[in-house]
């Protein structure tokens, strides 16, 4: 019933219900390419670390974040995210001449830049909406947001898979690009007033650094990005164990897709409940509450059980969009429009960039140790920011009750 509530209470609001239907569409494509790249890549060259590096490509911008996010508070939001979806739309066209390893180069530059205008995207986006969407409402948009996105994973990879094997490469990217030409005709339809901004006149790096220390310098919000961050750090140590964990269950490789299946419906259910639990719970005990659960559920897959590690999957897709909503709903909610842009963005460099170094310093633990030694210490380790964001709670609690003007704990 609450999960209905939710859904109704965001799509009765129009710019809310264009917003994630255009999320939809994008999202669709956005998946679908993911996994093609890699393929298309293999198939031209036969490499394994070529095709790997896709990844990296669309990730790497995100080092980059503060910097990039800057340009999101340089302009007006919706006309940029407009351009550069029918940017995009037109860039991927260019991949039609993409048909042997020389033409790789256009492919990967492609990516980077894919990467590139992801993280703008993002920034503006979250700009953008709070000025779309009601202020009540951003909990509640920012789980069925991640709802959408996780969902396409779970559905938009097989059609893109089917769609290259019958037509190869350049139909998926013909695919993506038209759903960013449907993504931009969505953001059009907002109904918003953005005033022009302002320009300081102290230059790009001094407004890197303004966001960069409202970020760092505000006592609500640096706690929670960094205990995300830390998550974050100890998922991807974690993921790295997935396939020692499914030899240890005696299955083969592919049994990974299932545990991956699992966590994904997982953080579907999680997106359609979490505003209502953002709204009893508040950020720092929401955020709380989903690395305790996710730490229990690390722990739990060092049991070589078949239950424990389907239920560690499901666990762990329940709590992560836990901690990220509370986390960027709170960035949402506590920074001046002007330097949401930055913020925002510089919040997704810290919060996401750990991915990186777990996978690297993942990959060779798990070569040195079993994963019944790593998982538990994984686990226990995510227990420390558990801790500490439950322990700030409380004080950011007694610190409202004495000042009734701020009742709304971060």
């Amino acid at each position: 019933m609450t999960t209905s509530w939710t859904l109704l209470r965001v799509l009765r609001d129009r710019n809310a219900g264009l917003y994630l239907m255009g999320l939809l569409v994008s999202a669709f494509g956005t998946s679908s390419l993911s996994l093609a790249a890699g393929v298309w890549v293999k198939d031209l060259t036969g490499s394994d670390g070529l095709a790997a590096l896709c990844l990296l490509a669309v990730w790497a911008p995100t080092l980059a974040g503060p910097a990039l996010g800057t340009l999101a508070d340089r302009v007006r939001r919706r006309p940029l995210l407009i351009g550069m979806d029918l940017g995009l739309a037109a860039l991927l066209l260019t991949l039609f001449t993409v048909d042997s390893p020389e033409g790789l180069w256009l492919l990967f530059t492609v990516l980077l830049l894919y990467g590139t205008v992801a993280v703008v995207a993002g920034a503006a986006e979250s700009a953008l909406v709070t000025a779309a969407v009601p202020g009540d409402l951003l909990g509640d948009f920012n789980g069925l947001r991640m709802t959408v996105t996780e969902g396409m994973k779970l559905v938009a990879p097989l059609t893109g898979a089917g769609l290259y094997a019958a037509f190869g490469g350049p139909a998926v990217a013909a695919l993506d690009a038209g759903t960013f030409v449907v993504a931009a005709g969505m953001c059009a339809l907002l109904r918003v007033r953005e005033e022009r901004p302002v320009r300081s006149g102290d230059g790009w790096r001094r407004d890197t650094a303004e966001g960069v220390r409202h970020l760092w310098g505000h006592p609500g919000l640096r706690p929670l990005v960094l205990a995300a961050g830390t998550t974050m750090l100890l998922g991807s140590l974690n993921a790295t164990t997935t396939y020692a964990v499914v030899d240890r269950l005696g299955h083969s490789p592919a049994y990974a897709g299932v545990l991956y299946a699992v966590q994904g419906a997982g953080s579907v259910t999680a997106g359609l409940c979490v505003g209502a639990a953002l709204r009893r719970l508040h950020g720092r005990r929401l955020a709380a509450a989903g690395i305790a659960l996710n730490a229990l559920a690390v722990a739990a897959r060092a049991w070589p059980s078949d239950a424990a590690a389907l239920a560690s999957a499901a666990a762990t897709g329940l709590a992560l969009p836990c901690v990220l909503v509370a986390t960027f709903t709170a960035v949402q909610r506590r920074t001046p429009g002007p330097l949401l842009g930055r913020a925002t963005a510089t919040a997704e460099t810290l919060v996401f960039a750990p991915n990186v170094i777990g996978l690297a310093a993942g990959a060779g633990l798990v070569e040195l140790a079993s994963p019944g030694l790593l998982l538990p210490l994984y686990g226990l380790a995510l227990l420390l920011p558990a801790v500490a964001l439950a322990q700030g709670a409380d004080s950011a609690s007694r610190t409202a009750a004495r000042s009734p003007s701020d009742a709304n704990p971060a």
